[in-house]
């Protein structure tokens, strides 16, 4: 069973969210109506996932999830962003922040249960070219961008489906385009987000764009 921590300030909408979860069989383990409180339930209750509401008094969402992540123990929470628009800066700067996807405040039951458990499972939330359009927006590269030291310890390999995946392909794409399986993509990635200490795949496109491994409208680097 799914162990649930939601966060939002208002009262009724965070109850919403509670009673929905529960008649669906997930495990609401706590509440929070701030970021600071969202940090102290997450290391009381050791939730699966976190939905995050983004603006809030006090402590953000976003400082929260940077909070949250780095303090968490393996494994991390999966914290999926509430959010009233979806190209919108601060839905960036949590992904930047690590994490996993994000959710219109609008969106239906069955989208919701749908992506709790989708996070959940650890699977991408959204599709890839949404990540992508939002991290083009938003991102800054430095005027003359250099690759980061660390991009330096990835396989050829490595490199080249991170390159991919920044560029908004699906695994399924990027397994077809270097004749390899799915299951491999997914290795590559994954060794990929490790080295680079990256807690979810929408921040390892950030970091892929920010870097200028990639640059916005394609291209990337050698």
């Amino acid at each position: 069973m799914t162990r649930a921590l939601v966060v939002d300030d208002q009262f009724l909408v965070r109850a919403g969210l509670v009673a929905l979860l529960r008649a669906a069989g997930v495990d609401v383990v706590g509440e929070a109506s701030d970021g600071a409180e969202a940090v102290a339930q997450a290391a009381a209750t050791r939730p699966d996932v976190i939905l995050m509401d983004i603006r809030m008094p006090g402590m953000s969402g976003i400082t929260a999830t940077e909070r949250i992540l780095a303090e968490a123990e393996d494994p991390a929470p999966r914290i999926l962003i509430l959010t009233t628009f979806d190209l919108d800066e601060y839905v960036y700067s949590a992904l930047r922040a690590g994490a996993s996807g994000f959710l219109l405040k609008d969106s239906g039951p069955e989208r919701l249960l749908n992506a709790v458990a989708a996070v959940g499972g650890g699977d991408t939330l959204f599709a890839p070219s949404v990540t992508r359009r939002l991290v083009e927006a938003f991102a800054r590269p430095a005027e003359t961008p250099q690759l980061s030291p660390d991009l330096a310890a990835l396989t050829a390999r490595e490199t080249e489906v991170l390159k991919l995946t920044a560029r908004g392909l699906s695994n399924v794409e990027i397994s077809d385009q270097l004749f390899i399986s799915e299951a491999t993509v997914k290795t590559h990635l994954n060794r990929a987000m490790s080295k680079l200490d990256l807690a979810s795949r929408a921040q390892a496109v950030v970091l892929a764009y920010e870097s200028g491994l990639v640059t916005p409208g394609g291209g990337s680097a050698p």
